[in-house]
């Protein structure tokens, strides 16, 4: 309990996380008043082409940036205390890494996964009272529950991937540089090469999150269902943190 306490003092006693907290509510909101108001404009016009309004849609804003803020929001809760050597004295008064990692990403995490869901349901809600009954008759929660239970299940284990990433790296600019175009860069221009990228897709990290966490079906080779999408960035995920535990554990603070 005293590691946990701790843990939630540090979380709780800087800017960051506040600052980081606000950012992931108004990109979750924000895009999808955007989207909706997009939808709504071209609901009139048949040759616009626009796509429904649906729950995937409306909380991409959660789960594209939103959940990338909570990822960076991890990985400096780590990089941060390598920088300013917080670190070796927490390591000192809890002697065992293991429980300081993963009690910081288990606190981490939970807190990210509430805040995503309600900022997902915020998001829904915006959504229909901005897009109107005609635009929004997609956006019912009948057969998509699994784009809104997936939301804190992915930003849970988001947290724990950027927590592993930081204790690896141990430097804030290297830890952020690497979420960021890893998913939003790295893997999107992989998938876009045609056939390599129908054969690649399927076996890339968060091609395989956003298909479990989308309604419509998503483009390529696969070799296993959305469920198995899920299981394999579990797998991936709890790789990177095992190593790190690893690496915490066998080198200096």
């Amino acid at each position: 309990m005293g590691v946990l306490a701790a843990e939630r003092i540090k979380l709780t006693s800087t800017r960051s996380p506040w600052w980081c907290s606000a950012v992931i509510v108004a990109l979750g909101l924000g895009l999808a008043a955007l989207f909706a108001l997009v939808v709504r404009t071209s609901a009139g016009d048949p040759e616009a082409g626009m796509p429904a309004l649906d729950i995937s849609t409306a909380t991409s804003g959660v789960t594209g940036f939103g959940v990338m803020v909570l990822m960076i929001l991890a990985a400096l809760t780590v990089t941060s205390e390598y920088r300013f050597g917080v670190i070796r004295t927490t390591f000192q008064a809890v002697p065992n890494r293991y429980t300081v990692l993963l009690t910081k990403a288990g606190l981490v995490g939970v807190y990210g996964a509430v805040l995503s869901t309600v900022v997902a349901f915020g998001a829904v809600a915006v959504a229909k009272v901005v897009g109107g009954s005609e635009a929004t008759v997609a956006l019912t929660f009948d057969g998509q529950w699994r784009a809104v239970y997936g939301i804190p299940i992915y930003a849970f284990l988001a947290v724990v991937l950027a927590v592993g990433v930081g204790v690896l790296v141990r430097q804030s600019a290297a830890a952020i540089s690497l979420i960021v175009l890893w998913s939003l860069l790295l893997e999107p221009l992989l998938s876009a090469f045609g056939n390599f990228g129908r054969n690649v897709g399927p076996f890339l990290p968060f091609q395989n999150i956003n298909r479990f966490l989308s309604v419509a079906e998503v483009g390529g080779n696969w070799h296993w269902g959305v469920w198995g999408s899920l299981l394999y960035f579990i797998a991936f995920v709890a790789v990177v943190y095992v190593a790190a535990l690893v690496y915490a554990d066998r080198r200096d603070a």
